[in-house]
Parts: structure tokens; C-alpha cells; sequence
């Protein structure tokens, strides 16, 4: 039981890490990308907006929590 436990913990730490609201968002943005390409709509130009707004998102979340006087 003790080897379930820490490859759930593993796979826990990996897929949600640090941030569970970017995991979300991923997520989120695959099953968009999903449902449109599903429905015959030609987005494949948003996973990558996607990415990048997450990553913007990242960026300007960690540098907040990390300035002086917070």
C-alpha cells in the first residue's frame, strides 16, 4: 500500500505542481480545444494562446508573491 500511496503522491505533485489554477487552466484549455475540433471548428491557433497566457499568468503570479513588503 505504501508504493500506491507515493506514486499517487507522485503523480499528484506532477500533474498539479506548485499551482493547482494552471493545471486548471491546461486542463481547461485542451478540452476547449477538444470540444471545438469535435464540432468541427478550426481553433488550433488557442491551445497556444492558451499557453501563453498561462504562462504570462505564471510569471506575474510567482514575481508578485516574491517582491518585498508582501
Amino acid at each position: 500500500m505504501k508504493h500506491l500511496a507515493t506514486f499517487g503522491r507522485f503523480w499528484y505533485d506532477f500533474i498539479i505542481g506548485d499551482d493547482w489554477r494552471l493545471a486548471l487552466g491546461v486542463v481547461a484549455a485542451i478540452a476547449l480545444t477538444f470540444f471545438a475540433a469535435h464540432h468541427g471548428a478550426d481553433w488550433w491557433w488557442f491551445l497556444p494562446l492558451a499557453v501563453l497566457a498561462l504562462l504570462g499568468f505564471s510569471v506575474i503570479h510567482a514575481t508578485r508573491a516574491r517582491l518585498p513588503g508582501r
